[in-house]
């Protein structure tokens, strides 16, 4: 495969499909281990927003049982509106 003279290449149609880059599909370029890498900007937001999930449901885990279990619905509405 070249690069033209603008700097262009060509993603052949089988990686294209596989990976569901189609025309207008924004790509990120990155470097993994020096290599060039090409992502659908979309799989990386949700990559991101997967990351997000596990973050927050790990914080989750590690304060399961510290809450006051006796506090009622309005308590607890009031504490979170006090944020």
């Amino acid at each position: 495969m070249r690069v033209t003279s603008k700097g262009q290449v060509t993603i052949p149609r089988d990686l294209r499909e596989t990976f569901g880059i189609g025309a207008n599909t924004e790509v990120i370029f990155g470097i993994e281990g020096g290599k060039i890498t090409i992502v659908p900007k979309d799989e990386i937001n949700r990559l991101a927003d997967r990351d997000r999930l596990d973050r927050f449901l790990a914080i989750l885990d590690r304060l399961e049982g510290a809450a006051d279990q006796s506090a009622g619905a309005d308590e607890l509405s009031a504490l979170a509106r006090e944020r």
